[in-house]
C-alpha cells in the first residue's frame, strides 16, 4: 500500500502534524479514476473529492453532448478532410466515452450502428437539411449538416466534451500521485546563515 503525505492546514510538515492520504494500489486507481472520473479516489478513501469529480467532470461532459445534439462525440474516420484529434481528449472522459470506438468499427465494418446511431460517425454523401426558414439545403455530408444544424452549439459542445475529458486527466493524476503540494520556502535567512559573515563584505 502506497501512502503520501501532505501539510496540516496550519502549514506544519513535522510528523505528528501531517496528513497522511492511503492511495492504496496507485495504478489501479488511476484506472479506476480513467473508468469512472471520481471512482478512483472513491477507492482510496477520498469519498468526497470522488463524488466532487464525478460530478464536475461528468457534468461538463454530458452538458456538451446535450448542447451538441448528442452529435458532438465521435470517433474520426477515414473520409474526413481534417483529422479529428478531438476524440483523443474526449477518451479521457472514461468508459461513457467508448461507445463511439464501438460505432465507428460497426460503420467501417458496414454494419447496423447500435443504440439508434448514439456516438456514430457522421455517414459521408450528400444529404439534405431543411434550415430554419424552410428552405431545403442539399449539404457534402453529414457532419457538414450537424454542423449547419447545430451552429454555434456544435462547435460549443464539442470544446465542453474535450475540457472534460482533459480535467479527468488530472484527475487521474491526483488519483495515482496524491495531491500536489507546493511548499513555500520562507524568506527569512536561518539562524545558522544569519551567523556568517557576508563574504562579499568580509
Amino acid at each position: 500500500m502506497v501512502t503520501t503525505t501532505i501539510p496540516n492546514a496550519a502549514g506544519s510538515t513535522a510528523p505528528e502534524d501531517a496528513i497522511v492520504i492511503e492511495l492504496k494500489q496507485p495504478m489501479i486507481a488511476a484506472v479506476l479514476a480513467w473508468a469512472l472520473p471520481g471512482l478512483g479516489h472513491v477507492y482510496q478513501g477520498r469519498t468526497g473529492k470522488g463524488l466532487l469529480f464525478f460530478v464536475c467532470v461528468l457534468g461538463t461532459f454530458f452538458y456538451g453532448m446535450y448542447l451538441g445534439g448528442g452529435k458532438v462525440v465521435y470517433a474520426a474516420v477515414p473520409w474526413e478532410q481534417q483529422y479529428r484529434w478531438q476524440y483523443w481528449c474526449q477518451l479521457g472522459v472514461g468508459l461513457p466515452s467508448t461507445p463511439m470506438l464501438v460505432q465507428r468499427r460497426r460503420m467501417l465494418d458496414n454494419e447496423e450502428l447500435l443504440w439508434n446511431g448514439f456516438m456514430a460517425p457522421p455517414k459521408n454523401g450528400p444529404i439534405d437539411l431543411k434550415d430554419d426558414s424552410g428552405n431545403l439545403t442539399s449539404q457534402p455530408n453529414e457532419l457538414a449538416k450537424w454542423t449547419v444544424e447545430y451552429h454555434p452549439h456544435f462547435e460549443l459542445g464539442t470544446v465542453y466534451t474535450v475540457v472534460a475529458g482533459l480535467l479527468n486527466v488530472l484527475v487521474i493524476c491526483d488519483a495515482a500521485g496524491g495531491p500536489l503540494v507546493i511548499s513555500q520556502q520562507s524568506s527569512k535567512k536561518s539562524d545558522k546563515d544569519k551567523q556568517q559573515p557576508d563574504s562579499a563584505t568580509s
